[in-house]
């Protein structure tokens, strides 16, 4: 499997960013899959998932009603569109498949990842 985000940048508070990724290597539709992020000096954090067929989301409580999360199973991407962006929100984020244990944070499979820097 291969994952490979896009759409990181340098952004203001406030703004707004639109992350892809695409997916290649396994049934996309088949595979829930999520967002995950890692600040620099700490730990690997989930921030959103998504039921193989799109319907059903979960967010983490820090971006709930400020990210969506959503699918195209035919373009096999996933996306996240963050909004309302806050200086907390900067991490190199990454996509991620195959959760191991039950747990995101422990993908079987997650892509190199994308920068987000919110800064003034």
């Amino acid at each position: 499997a291969q994952l490979v985000e896009s759409g990181g940048g340098l952004v203001q508070p406030g703004g707004s960013l639109r992350l892809s990724c695409t997916a290649s290597g396994f049934t996309f539709s088949r595979a829930p899959m999520a967002w995950l992020r890692q600040a620099p000096g700490k730990g690997l954090e989930w921030v959103t998932s998504i039921s193989a067929d799109g319907t059903v989301p979960f967010y983490a409580d820090s971006v709930k009603g400020r990210f969506t999360i959503s699918r195209d199973n035919a373009e096999s991407t996933l996306f996240l569109q963050m909004t309302d962006l806050k200086v907390e929100d900067t991490a190199l984020y990454y996509c991620a498949s195959d959760p191991m244990g039950g747990t995101w944070l422990r993908p079987r499979f997650r892509g190199r990842g994308t920068q987000v820097t919110v800064s003034t």
